[in-house]
Protein backbone atom coordinates (compact mmCIF):
# COMPACT_ATOMS: atom_id res chain seq x y z
CA UNK A 1 0.00 0.00 0.00
CA UNK A 2 1.50 3.42 -1.00
CA UNK A 3 2.53 6.14 1.37
CA UNK A 4 -0.21 8.68 2.12
CA UNK A 5 -3.69 6.90 2.13
CA UNK A 6 -6.21 9.44 2.99
CA UNK A 7 -7.43 9.28 6.79
CA UNK A 8 -9.86 11.83 6.64
CA UNK A 9 -12.56 9.76 4.63
CA UNK A 10 -16.38 10.59 5.82
CA UNK A 11 -17.83 7.09 6.99
CA UNK A 12 -19.88 5.57 4.77
CA UNK A 13 -18.10 7.07 1.53
CA UNK A 14 -16.67 4.27 0.04
CA UNK A 15 -19.19 2.06 -2.33
CA UNK A 16 -22.66 2.54 -3.20
CA UNK A 17 -23.84 5.68 -2.02
CA UNK A 18 -27.99 5.85 -1.40
CA UNK A 19 -29.45 6.32 -4.94
CA UNK A 20 -27.17 3.64 -6.61
CA UNK A 21 -29.88 0.68 -6.47
CA UNK A 22 -32.44 2.91 -7.51
CA UNK A 23 -30.56 4.38 -10.53
CA UNK A 24 -30.45 0.47 -11.50
CA UNK A 25 -26.59 0.42 -11.12
CA UNK A 26 -24.76 -2.84 -10.75
CA UNK A 27 -20.89 -3.37 -10.59
CA UNK A 28 -19.04 -5.80 -12.97
CA UNK A 29 -15.75 -4.88 -13.39
CA UNK A 30 -14.67 -3.40 -9.74
CA UNK A 31 -16.61 -4.79 -7.06
CA UNK A 32 -14.87 -3.37 -4.17
CA UNK A 33 -14.66 0.47 -3.68
CA UNK A 34 -10.78 0.42 -3.00
CA UNK A 35 -8.61 -1.17 -5.26
CA UNK A 36 -4.81 -0.87 -6.82
CA UNK A 37 -3.83 -0.43 -9.94
CA UNK A 38 -0.41 -2.14 -9.48
CA UNK A 39 1.30 -2.18 -13.08
CA UNK A 40 -0.07 -0.09 -16.17
CA UNK A 41 -1.66 3.63 -14.97
CA UNK A 42 -4.88 2.86 -16.54
CA UNK A 43 -7.66 1.17 -15.87
CA UNK A 44 -11.75 0.24 -17.27
CA UNK A 45 -14.49 0.29 -14.68
CA UNK A 46 -17.45 -1.39 -15.68
CA UNK A 47 -21.27 -0.99 -14.74
CA UNK A 48 -24.49 -2.86 -15.81
CA UNK A 49 -27.01 -0.82 -15.89
CA UNK A 50 -30.95 -1.86 -16.50
CA UNK A 51 -31.74 0.98 -18.51
CA UNK A 52 -30.09 4.35 -20.03
CA UNK A 53 -28.67 6.60 -17.38
CA UNK A 54 -26.50 9.81 -17.52
CA UNK A 55 -23.40 10.31 -15.61
CA UNK A 56 -20.81 12.32 -14.74
CA UNK A 57 -17.67 11.90 -12.39
CA UNK A 58 -14.59 13.64 -10.93
CA UNK A 59 -11.20 11.89 -10.59
CA UNK A 60 -9.32 13.24 -8.04
CA UNK A 61 -6.13 13.28 -6.64
CA UNK A 62 -5.86 12.90 -3.16
CA UNK A 63 -1.71 14.52 -2.30
CA UNK A 64 -2.93 17.91 -4.49
CA UNK A 65 -6.72 17.93 -4.30
CA UNK A 66 -6.70 18.35 -8.21
CA UNK A 67 -9.46 16.83 -10.75
CA UNK A 68 -8.71 15.46 -14.08
CA UNK A 69 -11.69 14.85 -16.20
CA UNK A 70 -9.40 15.19 -19.21
CA UNK A 71 -8.60 11.37 -17.95
CA UNK A 72 -11.63 10.00 -17.94
CA UNK A 73 -13.87 9.31 -20.95
CA UNK A 74 -17.30 7.51 -20.16
CA UNK A 75 -19.31 5.38 -22.57
CA UNK A 76 -22.15 3.19 -23.36
CA UNK A 77 -22.75 -0.08 -25.05
CA UNK A 78 -26.06 -2.05 -24.52
CA UNK A 79 -26.46 -2.36 -20.86
CA UNK A 80 -23.09 -1.84 -19.93
CA UNK A 81 -21.50 1.63 -18.72
CA UNK A 82 -17.98 1.89 -19.10
CA UNK A 83 -15.22 4.91 -17.27
CA UNK A 84 -11.86 4.67 -19.01
CA UNK A 85 -9.18 6.34 -16.69
CA UNK A 86 -5.76 6.64 -17.07
CA UNK A 87 -3.62 8.33 -14.20
CA UNK A 88 -1.19 11.01 -14.49
CA UNK A 89 1.05 10.31 -11.72
CA UNK A 90 0.83 7.73 -8.77
CA UNK A 91 -0.36 7.87 -6.04
CA UNK A 92 -3.92 7.80 -4.10
CA UNK A 93 -6.78 9.19 -6.34
CA UNK A 94 -10.78 9.47 -5.73
CA UNK A 95 -12.98 8.38 -8.57
CA UNK A 96 -16.64 9.45 -7.31
CA UNK A 97 -19.68 8.82 -9.94
CA UNK A 98 -22.93 10.53 -10.28
CA UNK A 99 -25.80 9.78 -11.85
CA UNK A 100 -29.50 9.21 -12.83
CA UNK A 101 -32.04 7.94 -14.80
CA UNK A 102 -31.69 9.13 -18.84
CA UNK A 103 -35.39 9.94 -18.45
CA UNK A 104 -35.26 11.79 -15.16
CA UNK A 105 -35.01 15.67 -16.13
CA UNK A 106 -33.47 16.89 -13.15
CA UNK A 107 -30.19 18.36 -13.73
CA UNK A 108 -28.57 17.87 -10.55
CA UNK A 109 -27.19 14.14 -10.26
CA UNK A 110 -26.94 12.62 -6.94
CA UNK A 111 -23.74 10.96 -6.32
CA UNK A 112 -24.21 7.19 -6.36
CA UNK A 113 -20.59 5.21 -5.95
CA UNK A 114 -17.21 6.30 -4.76
CA UNK A 115 -13.92 4.60 -5.33
CA UNK A 116 -10.73 4.85 -3.58
CA UNK A 117 -7.82 3.70 -5.93
CA UNK A 118 -3.98 3.61 -5.50
CA UNK A 119 -2.08 4.18 -8.55
CA UNK A 120 1.54 1.77 -7.68
CA UNK A 121 3.43 3.06 -11.07
CA UNK A 122 2.64 5.44 -13.75
CA UNK A 123 4.75 4.64 -16.58
CA UNK A 124 2.88 4.65 -19.30
CA UNK A 125 2.07 8.44 -20.98
CA UNK A 126 -1.34 9.45 -20.88
CA UNK A 127 -3.02 12.04 -23.28
CA UNK A 128 -6.38 13.90 -23.09
CA UNK A 129 -9.42 12.41 -24.08
CA UNK A 130 -11.48 13.83 -26.43
CA UNK A 131 -14.01 16.53 -24.45
CA UNK A 132 -17.66 14.81 -24.19
CA UNK A 133 -20.89 16.98 -24.94
CA UNK A 134 -24.31 16.03 -23.48
CA UNK A 135 -25.08 13.86 -26.61
CA UNK A 136 -22.71 11.36 -26.28
CA UNK A 137 -23.70 10.38 -22.91
CA UNK A 138 -27.15 9.36 -24.87
CA UNK A 139 -25.96 5.82 -25.29
CA UNK A 140 -22.79 6.40 -27.46
CA UNK A 141 -19.84 4.19 -28.05
CA UNK A 142 -15.93 4.84 -29.34
CA UNK A 143 -14.53 2.08 -30.67
CA UNK A 144 -11.75 4.38 -32.09
CA UNK A 145 -9.77 6.86 -32.43
CA UNK A 146 -9.88 6.91 -28.39
CA UNK A 147 -6.67 9.19 -28.64
CA UNK A 148 -6.34 11.61 -31.33
CA UNK A 149 -4.15 14.72 -31.43
CA UNK A 150 -0.90 16.63 -32.60
CA UNK A 151 1.81 13.04 -31.94
CA UNK A 152 -1.14 10.96 -33.36
CA UNK A 153 -1.34 9.14 -36.85
CA UNK A 154 -3.52 11.83 -39.01
CA UNK A 155 -3.48 10.53 -42.02
CA UNK A 156 -6.40 8.19 -43.15
CA UNK A 157 -7.78 7.83 -39.77
CA UNK A 158 -9.88 5.06 -39.03
CA UNK A 159 -13.16 6.00 -37.01
CA UNK A 160 -15.65 4.12 -35.84
CA UNK A 161 -18.42 4.71 -33.31
CA UNK A 162 -22.09 3.68 -32.03
CA UNK A 163 -24.78 6.49 -32.36
CA UNK A 164 -28.11 5.13 -31.57
CA UNK A 165 -31.14 6.64 -33.46
CA UNK A 166 -28.36 8.86 -35.80
CA UNK A 167 -29.24 9.86 -39.33
CA UNK A 168 -25.93 11.33 -40.29
CA UNK A 169 -22.72 11.16 -38.36
CA UNK A 170 -19.66 13.08 -39.75
CA UNK A 171 -15.94 14.17 -38.62
CA UNK A 172 -15.31 18.07 -39.23
CA UNK A 173 -11.98 19.43 -38.87
CA UNK A 174 -11.63 23.73 -39.42
CA UNK A 175 -15.21 23.37 -41.99
CA UNK A 176 -13.94 20.41 -43.48
CA UNK A 177 -16.70 17.92 -43.43
CA UNK A 178 -16.07 13.64 -43.77
CA UNK A 179 -19.34 11.83 -43.43
CA UNK A 180 -19.53 8.21 -41.89
CA UNK A 181 -21.64 5.33 -43.71
CA UNK A 182 -23.19 3.08 -41.68
CA UNK A 183 -21.79 -0.47 -41.09
CA UNK A 184 -22.71 -3.33 -42.47
CA UNK A 185 -25.15 -5.25 -40.41
CA UNK A 186 -24.12 -3.11 -37.16
CA UNK A 187 -27.27 -0.88 -36.15
CA UNK A 188 -26.32 2.41 -35.18
CA UNK A 189 -22.91 2.26 -35.52
CA UNK A 190 -20.89 4.81 -38.18
CA UNK A 191 -17.63 4.30 -39.69
CA UNK A 192 -14.85 5.62 -42.23
CA UNK A 193 -11.29 7.30 -42.79
CA UNK A 194 -10.35 10.70 -42.08
CA UNK A 195 -7.42 13.03 -42.89
CA UNK A 196 -6.41 15.71 -40.61
CA UNK A 197 -2.33 15.67 -41.55
CA UNK A 198 -2.61 19.21 -42.96
CA UNK A 199 -3.88 20.89 -39.35
CA UNK A 200 -0.71 18.83 -37.09
CA UNK A 201 0.46 21.19 -34.35
CA UNK A 202 -1.97 23.75 -35.20
CA UNK A 203 -4.61 23.45 -32.36
CA UNK A 204 -7.01 22.75 -34.41
CA UNK A 205 -10.75 21.28 -33.56
CA UNK A 206 -11.80 17.85 -34.43
CA UNK A 207 -15.58 17.09 -34.10
CA UNK A 208 -17.93 14.62 -33.87
CA UNK A 209 -20.72 15.06 -35.05
CA UNK A 210 -24.97 13.98 -35.52
CA UNK A 211 -28.06 14.67 -37.10
CA UNK A 212 -30.65 13.17 -35.22
CA UNK A 213 -33.80 15.15 -36.65
CA UNK A 214 -35.43 15.73 -39.85
CA UNK A 215 -33.76 18.51 -40.56
CA UNK A 216 -30.99 17.54 -42.24
CA UNK A 217 -28.35 20.73 -41.72
CA UNK A 218 -28.44 20.58 -37.94
CA UNK A 219 -26.04 18.79 -36.23
CA UNK A 220 -24.95 18.07 -32.56
CA UNK A 221 -21.62 17.90 -31.24
CA UNK A 222 -20.89 15.17 -29.68
CA UNK A 223 -16.99 14.56 -29.28
CA UNK A 224 -14.40 17.56 -29.68
CA UNK A 225 -10.32 16.23 -30.45
CA UNK A 226 -7.63 19.12 -30.71
CA UNK A 227 -4.77 18.37 -33.12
Amino acid sequence: MSEGRPTDLEEGYLGEQPRFAEVGMECVSHKTAEFTVPQENEAEIKFRVSAPVKSTCNLIQVRTEQDFPQYVFTQTCNEQLSYVISFPEHGWYKFQIFALPASDPNKSLPNVFNYLIDVRRALKAVYHYPKQYAQWRNGCYLYNPLILNSSSRLHNVPFKVLVPKAKQVAVVAAGEWTQLEKAAGAADTWEGHVSVDQHRGKGVKVTLNACFGEDESKFATLLEYVV
